[in-house]
């Protein structure tokens, strides 16, 4: 029982934290410091569905007012993604408990999801109007394209090998009453009709496993007959024995290393749980950046959007003048009017993109059903796009060793071999013959009362001819020659099986061999998707910002042909034509602009996930997040 001590105590450092902060889920096995806590069901409080308190914290004057930072933290606290996989490590650690016991493994939960799609950026079509939002190919590099489902990597077949003995004590007791009766035929009992017999038997035992695959068993095994049969000396006759038996194998299924194999397996998948949560935290992190920036993009093409609209407004108010005073002909007018409803309908679309980005995003932080006041505040964001004046450059080769080193799906693969490896050592074992050696020794005990049916009644005396005691008394007489080793058994011997063709077990052996060179060609398929995402996201970065300074670049032009053209109008030298198309341009260039800032932020964040330092890079402790508390 003691072996449960480093469970409790890391269970009870992963959630002490957290319900400082709001109950989440507790996690205690018995303590086995009364025999009673063996048998009963551990105490799991039910699932937390409600939000964390920083939610209210952040909700100021009908807004929802959010910080990147502060988006991060309703994520890890809210987010019901991450509170599944939470579940992972305390599953695994029911695994440690069943292979210390001896029994095989259940696995552990292996996938890892990733945050939704929403809206992307802004995309104008190419006449300028805005159609709606995009999930750009750069998204991928935030998506599927980066490892985040582990069990992607293989799941590991144990073969079944030696059995390994069960290492908890196991008592076992049979106490039972018989009454028989059985009709007779025999010239030597011509005078019974039937032979009866009345038998109470109380056997009681004890089976223990070790780690090198012996055991034991201890039997203590009592009866006590009485039966109406006149060819025995005693009635009643009470029999008693002590017996212990030891087997352990010599060659299938010897030493620790074969019968510890689940163990190291399930410490293992205990460490593999810690990766897996690690990459849910990434791809959640991830994600939150990802929405943040979209929903940001999205409502500074807002502002962009009523610009052009109070541009259109102006340009509407100049026409009619102009058409007023005869400078310009009515179809200009007619122009005007038709461009400032179809740059209102931009407005609506945008505000509507708006409001599903926040939706996505609300929905993203929050674990409870959101209630009307969440759902109806706007977001105000206070974190906004902007390029920073110097991008610092780091060796590619640097950036793929680092994320070789910290990736957690990297790190999980590495451990699917030692599993492997591991397994392939009881399958090994299993190939061998079956050589046990077995000891035993018992202790007997005979007492009863002379038999009042017997033929012979004088063999019933407490003194046997020739001057040996007798066998009359009670139970305390029994007991007392089991102790004494008055009727003593012992043997030792050696037990050989071997399968003659053996196919089982080299199928097993050929099998875990070629699971470990799969495991092998999956590491290194890996690590070459690895530097292939390192590489991508790199490049995206640097197309990302030359791409905003190509955007912003076109938008200051688009500035100055918009300013020249309206200038021409004015002294007649163009028309309202032309103005309009230009000022169609210079709302698209706008939203380009934006939407390029947006892609190179989520360029940095793949960059970022791809090397597997986004953690550290938004101060995100592991902890924390493993806890639910910020």
């Amino acid at each position: 029982m003691k072996n449960l001590t480093p469970i409790i105590l890391a269970a009870i450092a992963l959630t002490a934290n957290a319900q400082t902060q709001r109950p989440t889920q507790s996690w205690q096995f018995p303590t086995g410091g009364n025999l009673r806590d063996a048998y009963r069901t551990p105490s799991i409080p039910p699932v937390q569905l409600s939000d964390s308190p920083r939610l209210d914290t952040l909700l100021k004057e009908g807004k929802l007012v959010l910080s990147i930072q502060d988006a991060i933290a309703l994520a890890l606290e809210n987010n019901l993604d991450l509170e599944l996989v939470r579940y992972a490590p305390r599953l695994a650690e029911t695994d440690i408990l069943r292979a210390e016991s001896g029994s095989t493994l259940r696995g552990v939960p292996l996938s890892v999801r990733d945050a939704p799609a929403g809206l992307g950026t802004p995309t104008p079509g190419p006449d300028g109007t805005l159609g709606g939002g995009n999930t750009p190919a750069l998204n991928s590099l935030l998506g599927p394209g980066i490892q985040t489902d582990l069990s992607i990597l293989g799941s590991l077949p144990l073969s079944t090998g030696p059995a390994v003995p069960s290492m908890d004590p196991v008592l076992v007791g049979n106490v039972r009453w018989d009454h028989t009766s059985l009709p007779q035929n025999s010239t030597f009992l011509s005078n019974l009709k039937s032979l009866n017999a009345s038998t109470s038997i109380a056997d009681f035992g004890v089976q223990q496993g070790f780690s090198t695959g012996g055991y034991f068993e201890f039997g203590w095994n009592n009866s006590r007959q009485r039966v109406n049969n006149p060819l025995l000396t005693y009635n009643p006759a009470i029999a008693s024995s002590l017996a212990l038996t030891f087997t352990q194998p010599l060659l299938r299924g010897f030493g620790r290393a074969v019968n510890h194999r689940y163990i190291r397996i399930a410490q293992n998948n205990r460490k593999v749980t810690d990766y897996v949560f690690r990459q849910q935290v990434i791809a959640t992190v991830s994600g939150v950046v990802r929405i943040y920036w979209d929903l940001e993009s999205l409502n500074e093409d807002v502002g962009v959007r009523r610009e052009a609209v109070t541009s259109a407004e102006q340009f509407l108010a100049d026409t009619r003048n102009q058409v007023e005073t005869g400078t310009a002909a009515p179809i200009d007018l007619t122009r005007a009017q038709a461009e400032l409803s179809r740059r209102r309908r931009d407005l609506s679309v945008a505000q509507s993109l708006v409001r599903q980005q926040e939706m996505v995003l609300k929905d993203y932080l929050t674990r409870s059903r959101l209630d009307s006041v969440i759902a109806s505040a706007p977001v105000a964001l206070t974190d906004h796009l902007a390029m920073p004046a110097q991008e610092p450059i780091e060796p590619l080769d640097d950036l793929v060793k680092r994320a070789l080193t910290v990736r957690p799906d990297v790190a999980q693969a590495r451990l699917q071999i030692v599993n492997s490896e591991i397994s392939l050592q009881g399958s090994k074992s299993a190939l061998r013959p079956s050589v046990d050696l077995i000891a035993t020794t018992a202790n007997n005990g005979l007492i009863g009362r002379p038999n009042s049916f017997a033929l012979t009644p004088s063999l019933g005396s407490s003194i046997l001819p020739g001057g040996t005691p007798g066998l009359t008394g009670g139970y305390g007489d029994a007991l007392s020659q089991l102790f004494s080793r008055d009727f003593p058994d012992y043997g030792v011997g050696v037990q050989l099986t071997i399968p003659l063709r053996n196919r089982t077990a080299r199928a097993d052996v050929v099998r875990d061999q070629l699971t470990v060179r799969q495991q092998q060609i999956r590491l290194q398929q890996l690590e070459k998707q690895v530097r292939l995402e390192v590489t991508n996201a790199q490049i995206a970065v640097e197309q990302a910002r030359q791409s905003y300074e190509a955007v912003k670049s076109e938008r200051i032009l688009q500035e100055q042909t918009v300013a020249a053209e309206q200038e021409k109008l004015q002294v007649g030298a163009t028309t309202g034509f032309y103005v309009i198309q230009y000022q169609r341009d210079l709302a698209a260039a706008r939203s380009a602009e934006i939407s390029a800032l947006a892609s190179y932020e989520k360029a940095k964040t793949a960059l970022q996930r791809a090397v597997g330092t986004i953690l550290d890079d938004y101060s995100v402790a592991f902890e924390q997040a493993l806890q639910g508390h910020l």
